[in-house]
């Protein structure tokens, strides 16, 4: 029996929401845009009367402007966003227990064992969509099909508003067609590769020879032949059940380029700080550290490396990712952004490997690091500072109001 599978899509949704809680932009083009002042400046999310103009998302705020002289740009809100999202799913779960979050505002939904109560899975879409439109002011597009890879491609094709259905019986007329990059998890260097080797269309993908695609993009060449067509059994994760987190991390792109090692030590410092109290309060502990380059010429690189133990504290983290970057760049160019990232992870209350030569210098920085939190819970997140950070001027901006480097942490 084949499965029935939504993928809602809420569109245009933190300028839709925008929309709904202030009234007086509803009607001009609208979009959430960062800040400019520190070259945070691109559309995050535009309303359908900005779309019309051209503005689309990731574009500089500037441009935008050029292009529609009445752009009403708005900070974004993110819990506000998040109550929203909180509340679509709230009507989801009336539908089904099977809800996986693909992002903010995206949900896949398996309704198998709810069409005798509520329909097929079209039915049920419609139910939803107009629901969510009819209760919170927003809308959605809905794909219905029978595996999550269709019917994410069903919610992309049509919007706003929109449902699309694909069975096995429109494969041939409404997939086949479509270029290879609608398909989930092909980008744009994928998408270059395919069409280096003649394929262009998911038609195209669907139909070479599986062998040949392993042998050019390894394993997952052949992943990507199985969802062309449409061979994807992969579950619906159910509401309670706690999706395993693989990485934790945190990039800026800063107001000006950084040009010498000392401001890369403090930028390095701020994110380590950042990713290892997220680590903490997720009650996880890693034992690879990477990092993420970006240069003044949009070029973006990532080398990571691995600790031989497990941690969460700053210092660890800052030490090593200081130490790769000394090992991979060599300043041909200034840097625009930098990330830093902790992988393999593991629960600090289960079984965790220690390192043989570790001294309680370790244990230390982990007690300290607790502490800083608890201070920092009580009394905010200025109440204690890493001295380093406080030298330059390019670190002292309001971090916390941007919301870029210590954003509330909400959990579902």
């Amino acid at each position: 029996m084949l499965r029935t599978i939504l993928h809602s899509d809420l569109n245009n949704f933190y300028a839709s929401v925008e929309c709904r809680v202030n009234p007086e932009i509803r009607d001009k083009p609208a979009a959430v845009c960062g800040s400019e002042s520190i070259r945070h400046g691109i559309v995050l999310a535009k309303n359908q009367l900005a779309k019309g103009y051209g503005v689309k998302t990731g574009m500089p705020v500037r441009e935008a402007k050029s292009i529609c002289p009445g752009l009403v740009t708005v900070k974004p809100n993110f819990p506000l966003y998040l109550k929203y999202s909180r509340m679509v799913r709230k009507i989801y779960s009336d539908y089904t227990d099977r809800v996986e979050a693909f992002g903010i505002d995206e949900c896949w939904l398996d309704v198998t064992g709810s069409r005798r109560l509520f329909g097929d899975g079209e039915a049920i879409a419609w139910r939803i969509k107009e629901r969510i439109k009819d209760e919170l002011g927003i809308t959605c597009s809905i794909g219905v099909s029978y595996n999550k890879v269709f019917s994410k491609l069903g919610s992309d094709i049509k919007k706003p508003d929109a449902i699309t259905v694909i069975m096995p019986e429109h494969i041939e007329s409404k997939v086949f067609p479509l270029p290879c990059e609608y398909l989930i998890y092909i980008g744009r260097a994928t998408k270059r590769k395919l069409n280096n080797i003649g394929v262009h269309t998911i038609g195209n993908l669907a139909r070479c020879n599986p062998v040949t695609l392993e042998k050019f993009l390894g394993k997952w060449g052949r992943t990507l032949w199985y969802f062309a067509n449409g061979m994807d059994n992969s579950p619906v994760q159910r509401t309670d059940c706690e999706q395993g987190i693989k990485s934790i991390g945190n990039s800026l792109t800063t107001p000006r380029d950084l040009i010498d090692e000392q401001e890369v030590r403090m930028l390095l410092l701020i994110l380590s700080e950042s990713v290892g109290q997220r680590l903490r309060q997720h009650g996880m502990a890693g034992r690879t550290v990477q990092i993420t380059i970006k240069d003044s010429s949009f070029n973006t690189i990532e080398r990571q490396a691995g600790l031989g133990f497990y941690t969460n504290t700053v210092m660890e983290i800052y030490k090593e990712s200081f130490y790769i970057f000394r090992l991979c760049w060599d300043w041909h160019v200034s840097i625009r952004l930098l990330g830093v990232r902790v992988t393999d992870l593991a629960a600090v209350d289960g079984f965790i490997q220690m390192s043989m030569f570790a001294d309680r210098k370790h244990d230390k920085l982990e007690r300290l690091d607790y502490c800083i939190d608890r201070i920092r819970g009580r009394f905010g997140y200025g109440a204690v500072k890493r001295a380093l950070v406080l030298k330059e001027d390019l670190f002292n901006y309001n971090y916390v109001e941007e919301d870029a480097i210590h954003p509330t942490v909400f959990k579902f």
